[in-house]
């Protein structure tokens, strides 16, 4: 088993645009340079979302830009089992609750008043419901890679956060912290859109007595409306007709200051040349990326 195990986990709501690719070529190039192993998770969990085809386009994309995984590619919906296991669990210790109210009531409420009641349920309602996680007065602080010291309170920060929605779909939070456990990921490194999300997965880490990895979260690439690259602001899919051009911009964008001469090699050559040359120092503190400095605006 490596030292480091680190894991690119798209959800297959559309195709991989640039601003994905440069998340998965910063977690590869990291994984690589210190002999670890790289994961490809699709985080299939709401199938609402999904666009059909978009899972198997991802994975063609990663392969034709020679990004290749380790192991096999694990899919979140194949996982329900698990997910319910863990729920269970922290059900029967009261770590968790039955949760019947609406935003509106939350939001009139202040989140207190409700959620009081909720807690006191000792088995499911009769009509819908969410699962909550049982918050606690407790700071959680991360020592990020990139964005230094960040901390929020739990209970005052965040509040009783939802672990299965009331349509019966399981919360990213939950899926996460329990994959992430089971494929034994040691390093995580995505998007600082991401940041705020994990001091609610550290606690759950705790509470689920799990190992807590290593963050780094990048910045985002955004559009010429300052908008994040994603499926919800329409960023295009990223051409898998010029690879290495792609690839090259990638490094470009993570402050490696490739060579003009490296656009021409395959995809594998430069990459190679970025394992050699992988370092996070011009990233340190970096929120985001105008993208229409790159002739990727999405």
């Amino acid at each position: 088993m490596p030292n480091y195990t680190g894991r690119f986990a798209p959800s297959p709501t559309g195709p991989l645009h640039f601003g994905s690719l440069v998340t998965a070529v910063a977690s590869y190039l990291d994984a690589k340079q210190q002999g670890g192993k790289w994961l490809v998770r699709m985080e299939d969990l709401d199938p609402p979302r999904e666009m059909p085809g978009a899972a198997d386009a991802i994975l063609t994309a990663l392969e034709l830009h020679g990004l290749h995984w380790d192991d096999s590619v694990s899919y979140q919906s194949q996982r329900h089992e698990h997910y319910e296991t863990v729920i269970q669990s922290l059900l029967t210790n009261n770590q968790a609750f039955y949760c019947t109210c609406t935003r509106k009531q939350l939001a009139a409420q202040h989140n207190i008043h409700h959620i009081d009641t909720c807690h006191k349920r000792p088995s499911p309602p009769n009509e819908p419901y969410s699962i909550r996680l049982t918050a606690q007065d407790t700071s959680i602080c991360i020592d990020d890679k990139l964005q230094g010291s960040f901390c929020q309170n739990i209970k005052h920060d965040i509040s009783d956060f939802i672990i299965k929605r009331k349509d019966g779909l399981y919360a990213y939070h939950l899926a996460v912290v329990v994959d992430d456990q089971w494929q034994q990921i040691t390093h995580i490194m995505r998007g600082i859109d991401l940041l705020d999300s994990t001091p609610r997965q550290c606690f759950l880490q705790q509470h689920l007595n799990y190992t807590t990895p290593e963050y780094s979260h990048l910045p985002v690439i955004v559009n010429s409306q300052g908008q994040k690259l994603s499926k919800q602001t329409y960023a295009k899919a990223i051409p898998t007709t010029h690879c290495n051009q792609s690839l090259w911009t990638a490094l470009w964008v993570l402050g490696l200051n490739p060579t003009t001469e490296l656009q021409q090699e395959t995809p594998e050559q430069i990459l190679n040349w970025g394992i050699q040359a992988w370092n996070t120092d011009k990233l340190i503190g970096l929120s985001r990326i105008d993208s229409t400095a790159i002739a990727f605006d999405g």
